[in-house]
């Protein structure tokens, strides 16, 4: 399955400032195939190493940093040979080795020419953690996320979608010949989700079944990471804040509540159990901004925010709304519709690498999501239908006097002025080309103009 952050291991491969490269992401979501599949096609051979599979390779880095006597080893154990620029060498789930992290530095330092990626699942846990030496400043990062609304439809054989639509003329309404197509892959994906495991199985099967099997092993997986890899005192609270963010999330004001968790509990309570699941990458915070003003971080709210499900596949699972409630009649479109579509946005905008925020004036409006984009904060309301009524977003580009913004919803695309901001109303199973008609694409499009 063809994955968009192979463009960005290019790039790192072939960059004058490249350094020892650090992949990290959520568990389970296609870091070590990708790297591999990286490897296998761009280098003359590959170096695989598994620090959590066999402990012997840790054992290496504990004598000293010295980083010819640590590759020499490596090849000897490994049987491989290790050449700078022909071989991609893999430190793998390199959490479980923290000396291997702090070698990162003298990799970086004195075999420059030598490319090493490595990858961890729960790094950003340890390094929380654990007494970790970690190499700032001498290591590449890349966060991967499961795979996007885009990724999903090439691999269930419907890549030539994208190709059209990566160039689809904004005054043109799009036909029903593809709405539907695209209506229905972007449900399917709703329930499928972007876990790889469970996006090749449907692109095999198309059995909704069977993907719910595997999205309920992933998430047993999960579970079990909490009694292993988090502190005793964690476990608990963690179970009690992980079961808690959808049913906080499928609320009209989905603004998450520590005291919502479990009555008595109070936020210093929580805090550190909901930090683990940000470092592990299972949830994503978006703070409230009051003042809409780039850039958006200086005016950001850490007290006041919601989380989000990492996957809109496994919050569908957890919310437990399965195919027979998008594609069945009569199928229970429920209040949970509107907190899948809600997440399925945010996943795309951080695909899209943007920091989303969201807006809240008093108790009179709120605004799903705003970000910075090269100086310009651009609003976007989410809608799960066709309905894009939308009061707080004309109250926000009234106030706030924005150059462009989004309605996100099923309504086909158009564009139109909403209190002087160029407003596109864009089909929600176009969010994956957002980033086109920010990029002076607009500006020649005389409907574009308010």
């Amino acid at each position: 399955m063809k994955r968009d952050i192979l463009d960005k291991l290019i790039e790192w491969k072939n960059s004058g400032r490249r350094k020892p490269l650090i992949l990290s992401g959520v568990r389970q979501c296609g870091k070590t195939h990708t790297l591999r599949e990286f490897g296998e096609k761009y280098f003359k051979n590959v170096c695989y190493i598994n620090f959590e599979a066999d402990s012997k390779f840790a054992a290496v880095f504990d004598y000293d940093y010295d980083t010819e006597r640590i590759v020499n080893e490596i090849s000897l154990l490994r049987n491989c040979k290790i050449t700078d620029g022909e071989t991609l060498l893999i430190f793998d789930e390199i959490q479980e080795a923290p000396r291997a992290i702090t070698a990162l530095k003298y990799f970086c330092e004195n075999r420059p020419g030598l490319h090493l990626a490595c990858a961890g699942s729960l790094l950003g846990v340890a390094l929380k953690h654990q007494n970790i030496s970690f190499p700032v400043g001498k290591v590449n990062r890349i966060k991967m996320l499961p795979m996007n609304f885009k990724e999903f439809v090439t691999a269930v054989d419907g890549e030539q979608y994208i190709k059209l639509f990566s160039s689809w003329p904004l005054g043109r309404e799009i036909p029903p010949v593809y709405t539907q197509k695209l209506e229905r892959l972007l449900k399917e994906y709703y329930v499928v989700g972007g876990m790889p495991e469970a996006v090749k199985e449907y692109a095999e099967t198309k059995n909704f079944e069977t993907v719910a099997q595997i999205q309920d092993e992933i998430l047993a997986d999960y579970a079990d990471d909490f009694s292993k890899h988090a502190p005793v005192s964690e476990i608990e609270k963690i179970r009690l804040v992980w079961d808690s963010v959808p049913k906080q999330l499928a609320k009209e004001n989905n603004k998450f509540v520590f005291s919502h968790v479990k009555e008595g509990k109070r936020a210093h309570e929580l805090e550190g159990a909901l930090q683990w699941l940000k470092n592990a990458g299972l949830v994503h915070l978006v703070e409230l901004v009051q003042n809409a003003e780039s850039p958006l971080s200086a005016y950001a709210d850490a007290t006041y925010f919601k989380v989000y499900a990492s996957d809109v596949g496994l919050l569908c699972r957890r919310l437990g709304m399965g195919y027979k409630n998008y594609f069945e009649d009569g199928g229970l479109q429920t209040a949970f519709k509107g907190a899948v579509t809600e997440n399925y946005v945010l996943n795309e905008l951080l695909n899209l690498s943007y920091q989303p925020y969201f807006w809240r004036s008093g108790n009179s409006a709120e605004l799903d999501f705003l970000f910075d984009n090269s100086g310009e904060v651009i609003p976007v309301e989410v809608k799960a239908a066709t309905n894009t009524q939308a009061k707080s977003y004309k109250q926000f580009c009234k106030k706030f006097k924005v150059k462009s913004g989004f309605k996100l919803s099923l309504k086909n695309i158009a564009v139109n002025d909403c209190e002087g901001t160029a407003t596109i109303s864009l089909p929600l199973y176009l969010q994956w080309n957002m980033k086109s008609f920010l990029c002076g694409e607009q500006e020649s499009n005389p409907a574009f103009q308010p």
